[in-house]
């Protein structure tokens, strides 16, 4: 599988129970600094709320992991977020559900339920989209090879990152990854055309 899915845009939703607000947004995001930037800006909008939960996945491969529940009880917050991300089989995604206390106490069914649910929503007001595991390449040419490059480009539907023409050519593309074999053969067969990754 050279595929993953995540959300395409920041998403909210909301569940209250018994007087409890569970606000919850959800992030594309594709590092931890990120989460970290996201999490203290929750914290800085909602100085006033009792808890704000979050978990997050990153990378393709969805190895990447880590729940917080943020005061709850453990393993009632951040894990049933946690769950929502996986049951969807979602990466490179962030979802905060802040809580603003109703004054009754939710017991821990009520806690999973509540934070599951919170997260629910957020996704599913999301849309979610299947992105590719790319891996990206350079191809270094002279300019009579110009015609035969862009045909393999054109043919694989490679996605060009940057191009300059001085004296040779350059040319930065991404490919995905169940394709990396072939599109590597193909500019390999042709006569003073390097092909070699890219850093």
């Amino acid at each position: 599988m050279d595929t993953y899915k995540t959300i395409e845009a920041p998403a909210e939703g909301i569940y209250k129970a018994r007087g409890s607000k569970f606000l919850s947004f959800a992030y594309p995001v594709t590092s931890v600094e990120e989460v970290k930037t996201l999490v203290d800006e929750k914290r800085k909008e909602f100085y006033d709320a009792r808890h704000i939960c979050y978990a997050y996945m990153l990378g393709p491969k969805r190895t990447e992991f880590r729940s917080n529940d943020d005061g709850e009880p453990s393993s009632t917050a951040g894990r049933p977020i946690l769950g929502q991300i996986n049951s969807n089989q979602l990466t490179n995604i962030l979802i905060i559900v802040v809580r603003y206390f109703g004054g009754i106490l939710l017991g821990t069914s009520g806690l999973i339920t509540a934070y599951k649910s919170a997260a629910a929503e957020a996704i599913a007001s999301s849309n979610i989209i299947d992105c590719f595991i790319e891996s990206i390449y350079m191809v270094t040419f002279g300019y009579e090879q110009m015609n035969d490059v862009m045909r393999i480009i054109k043919e694989y539907d490679l996605k060009v990152l940057s191009q300059e023409q001085t004296l040779s050519c350059k040319l930065i593309f991404s490919v995905r990854q169940s394709l990396e074999s072939q599109v590597y053969d193909r500019f390999s067969t042709l006569e003073l055309v390097t092909i070699d990754k890219a850093e």
